[in-house]
């Protein structure tokens, strides 16, 4: 199952075969080192990140999910170079004809247009204003965003017409747009959360390895609420077994650094990632895996994924409850209970300055 021995920076160094082809290919990981115990001279490739334009012909997608708290979104990338052992979203990437383990952080789609679509849709007199959810699948500031700008070209678009936007990220490079934020924010149009999954840095780079340190994500997190900007901490995913022991100590970090309000979601294994997952558990801790595998399955009945609306982000019995009584306590002696993130589409406009709106 894995293409690569020593993946170096990366979640996974696992590519199980998509779900959706009849063959592929399979490296044996112990021919590799066999290969490298022979030969002095081999070296194996380190996998670099690979970028591909995708030539979407929209922006923005919709959804009927009861649970997801958002109609409609917007995603800059397909891939997330921040590997994250455990994304929910790998098994989108075999969609693409591409792998949910090694493949999705290294094969990353980029919609260079996504500002110019975004412009034409929310122009478009169809679009209904409402609150789009910038991310809902991949980071939209994950490391390339840095040199492409894609995501901040889509603020100043969104910032444009004053349309609402709620950002989910584990990068600190949030706080680069401040300048955006903070218009929208002036309209209620704007809500920045920043995920936190551990304090532990050691855990951290393992675990989320192109992300940003949980310190900066905090720095980030104050930055934005010191600028007026509506900020609050997402817990997720809870590992059990792992991170929940985390929970007071993040949220009370949040707390300190302005966060307003706190959500959590339970870990999911959906197709592959169950199996990146595990494999990633066996790679950095071993002595865990029972305990963090057997905990997850008693929050979902039995099974280490459970799809059904209403039990798929927060599971279902004992270890469930216990998880949800821990955060329930925090937050209120966290005061993170204050507000959430509430929109206004009432300052939404088409046209611009000095421009007649035709009807």
């Amino acid at each position: 199952m894995s293409a690569f021995v020593n993946a170096k920076g990366r979640g996974t160094t696992d590519n199980p075969g998509n779900r959706f082809e009849r063959l592929h290919v399979e490296i044996d990981d112990g021919s590799l080192e066999e290969i490298a115990r022979v030969d002095e001279d081999f070296e194996e490739e380190v996998p670099k990140t690979e970028f591909f334009r995708d030539d979407a012909q929209s922006i923005i997608t919709t959804n009927k999910s009861p649970d997801l708290g958002f109609d409609a979104s917007l995603n800059p990338y397909r891939g997330c170079e921040h590997g994250c052992a455990y994304c929910y979203a790998r098994p989108y990437h075999e969609y693409l004809g591409f792998r949910a383990g090694l493949d999705f952080e290294t094969k990353i789609m980029v919609k260079e247009n996504a500002p110019e679509l975004l412009e034409r849709e929310l122009a478009a007199r169809r679009w209904t204003p409402q609150n789009l959810a910038c991310s809902g699948v991949t980071d939209p500031y994950q490391p390339v965003e840095r040199r492409l700008r894609i995501t901040r070209g889509c603020l100043e678009v969104l910032a444009k017409f004053r349309n609402p936007v709620g950002i989910v990220t584990k990068s600190g490079l949030v706080e680069r747009d401040v300048d955006f934020l903070q218009q929208l924010a002036a309209y209620d149009a704007a809500g920045v959360m920043l995920s936190v999954t551990t304090l532990n840095t050691e855990l951290a780079m393992k675990m989320e390895p192109r992300a940003s340190t949980p310190a900066a994500r905090l720095r980030a997190l104050k930055t934005l609420s010191s600028a007026g900007i509506p900020c609050g901490v997402s817990v997720a995913p809870i590992i059990p077994g792992l991170n929940d022991h985390e929970i007071p100590a993040i949220l009370e970090a949040a707390a300190d650094h302005g966060a307003q309000f706190a959500v959590y979601t339970m870990l999911r294994l959906p197709y592959a990632v169950k199996d990146v997952f595990t494999g990633w558990l066996d790679r950095h801790y071993a002595g865990h895996r029972g305990k963090v595998l057997g905990r997850v399955g008693k929050a979902r009945g039995g099974k280490l994924n459970e799809s059904g609306f209403g039990s798929r982000m927060k599971g279902e019995g004992p270890v469930a409850e216990e998880i949800e009584r821990l955060f329930d306590v925090s937050v209120r002696k966290h005061r993170l209970n204050r507000s959430r993130m509430v929109f206004s589409t009432a300052a939404f406009r088409r046209s611009q300055p000095g421009q007649l709106e035709l009807f």
